[in-house]
């Protein structure tokens, strides 16, 4: 499955019966740590959830009992990525898989660097430069 780079947030949820309609509730945590905003219209794509004869997950606990997945970067990783934006406290903002966030200080937007992760968080990491990167490289 190709995940396109405009995605924002992945969480698991289940689809809740109200009256004449169906709910899928986004967790408040995408709101206040993700970039998603109250009142905006987003595009929703609904996979199916692994069966429990589904041999490649290797998880036996039901999805909702195992909570978000697992951040995709891990502290000493090294990482070659370009800044998309720059945050309130003045540091460089990069998304990796599934949107999840990286801040770098000291950088630009716009900038190509190699960083090292120096701490991962549930829904964030930070991370530092080891390298400004020229995009003709």
């Amino acid at each position: 499955m190709e995940i396109s780079d405009q995605l924002r947030c992945l969480f698991s949820a289940p689809v809740e019966e109200r009256g004449d309609s169906y709910v899928v509730e986004v967790p408040e945590q995408e709101i206040r740590l993700g970039d998603l905003q109250q009142g905006e219209t987003y595009r929703v794509a609904v996979l199916s959830s692994p069966s429990s004869d589904d041999t490649s997950n290797t998880e036996t606990r039901p999805e909702r009992e195992r909570g978000p997945p697992k951040p995709p970067v891990e502290e000493g990783e090294q990482r070659t990525v370009e800044i998309e934006g720059i945050g309130d406290q003045g540091d460089g903002i990069t998304r990796v898989e599934r949107g999840f966030v990286v801040i770098v200080p000291d950088t630009e937007q716009g900038e190509r660097v190699t960083v090292e992760i120096s701490d991962v968080l549930e829904n964030v990491a930070f991370a530092d430069v080891v390298e400004r990167v020229s995009y003709y490289d």
